[in-house]
């Protein structure tokens, strides 16, 4: 016959090998893969972001932002230098095109930027200006508002001023009144590659 104290050793023993297994299947479901959330990426995609917000300010201070939005080839209905679908894929042949690739074309880091706007009917739209690719999981975005006047003009491929874009064929339609043209948030979307 069992004593009581072998009982409850033998229940304690049990207790313990079930607890244990529990501990060693939790962690054999668990996949920690170098994309996994953690405090690291979560710095990174800090990092990124803050590096993000860093250009479009940069951008936005030197003007070099509202350029890129204007540099459109009105005949071409494209982006001076963009491809067939309009957007730049590689480089983007502007000051703001530059600080981008500088800050990260060669730290493995993709972006996209895209520009939004409202439509005469009051829907948003979405132009894209720099595309390389879907963002992963991991993407950040910063963006800034850029707003456009009627007394703005469309950028020849020399960077000399055009005509005013309210008479040409631009990508944003006229939605304002009294000298306002439009509103256009740009984001810049970044990810690791």
């Amino acid at each position: 016959m069992v004593s009581r104290g072998q009982a409850h050793t033998l229940e304690a023993v049990i207790a313990a090998l079930l607890l244990l297994t529990s501990v060693v299947f939790a962690l054999q479901i668990t996949a920690v893969t170098p994309l996994s959330a953690s405090t690291s990426n979560q710095h990174i995609e800090n990092q990124q972001q803050a590096g993000a917000a860093g250009v479009l300010s940069i951008g936005q201070v030197n003007g070099a932002l509202k350029e890129s939005i204007l540099y459109w080839n009105a005949s071409g209905e494209r982006f001076h230098g963009g491809t067939i679908n309009g957007y730049y894929s590689e480089t983007m042949p502007t000051a703001f095109g530059r600080t981008l690739e500088d800050s990260f074309g060669d730290r493995g880091i993709a972006y996209n930027v895209n520009l939004k706007y409202t439509t005469a009917d009051g829907r948003l739209r979405t132009e894209e200006l720099m595309y390389r690719g879907v963002p992963s999981d991991n993407a950040v975005v910063a963006s800034r508002s850029v707003v456009l006047t009627d007394d703005d003009r469309i950028l020849h491929a020399n960077m000399t001023a055009g005509d005013r874009i309210d008479e040409t064929d631009f990508y944003v339609p006229d939605v304002g009144d009294g000298g306002y043209y439009n509103t256009i948030r740009v984001e810049v979307v970044v990810w690791r590659i």
